[in-house]
């Protein structure tokens, strides 16, 4: 892959085979970044998963960053009152259903109550494509419609591995305090590792990297915490 002069120069600034605890990294990737824009900062986890496993959960950063969602939730009755109190941005069932078949996708993240998912399943050739169809896996079909919608308001975020084994997920902005980011990938780590399938070997992380949107990728140090959350 070609890379801007800009990325090259950054590679100049640091070691980029070293091992740095999180803190560092966090710092090291707010120092790295370029783009005139306010980056936002991934981390990638690769796992040693066999493809009969998997790994996959939500949690709640506790260090927000992201601007507030816009919730859909698929509910009647009075959940439907319940979620237009939590602050839902829309609420509704078949209306809402047959709105967006025909095409219109302006919310971030879809809630339902267990009772629409019948109804709502017809939407998943157009929301299962973006990621925004309800799963149980991920706390967004439940009767806790008021539960759910005050987690999502306070940054909680899905996280998934992929068919390579390797999760990636935003924890935050260049513009942050690299402290507050690096507590965000230390909870991060530690929710991985608590999901690690009962039938794994060996290293369950293999590598983790922090980077900006623009930026190079700063190996993190994970052996330590990793330890200690396992023990």
């Amino acid at each position: 892959m070609k890379r801007g002069k800009k990325y090259l120069e950054t590679l100049k600034k640091y070691d980029h085979e070293a091992l740095y605890s999180f803190e560092e990294a966090a710092k090291l990737v707010k120092e790295l970044a370029f783009a005139k824009f306010d980056e936002t900062v991934e981390f990638s986890v690769s796992l040693a998963l066999k493809k009969s496993q998997s790994v996959r959960d939500t949690l709640v950063l506790p260090h927000q960053f992201a601007a507030q969602k816009r919730i859909l939730v698929f509910a009647k009755g009075e959940k439907a009152q319940e979620a237009l109190d939590a602050g839902a941005a829309y609420v509704g069932d078949e209306e809402l259903i047959e709105k967006i078949r025909g095409g219109w996708l302006d919310f971030d993240v879809a809630v339902a109550t267990p009772d629409m998912m019948k109804d709502v399943g017809r939407l998943g050739p157009v929301l299962g494509r973006r990621g925004l169809m309800p799963n149980p896996k991920t706390h967004t079909v439940t009767f806790d419609i008021k539960g759910a919608l005050a987690e999502l308001n306070q940054g909680r975020v899905e996280f998934r591995a992929d068919k390579t084994g390797v999760i990636h997920l935003a924890i935050g902005k260049v513009s942050m305090d690299s402290a507050l980011v690096a507590v965000n990938a230390v909870s991060v780590l530690e929710e991985i590792i608590r999901k690690r399938p009962s039938d794994a070997k060996g290293d369950f992380v293999r590598t983790a990297v922090l980077s900006s949107t623009m930026g190079p990728g700063v190996r993190v140090d994970v052996k330590n915490t990793a330890s200690a959350v396992q023990r």
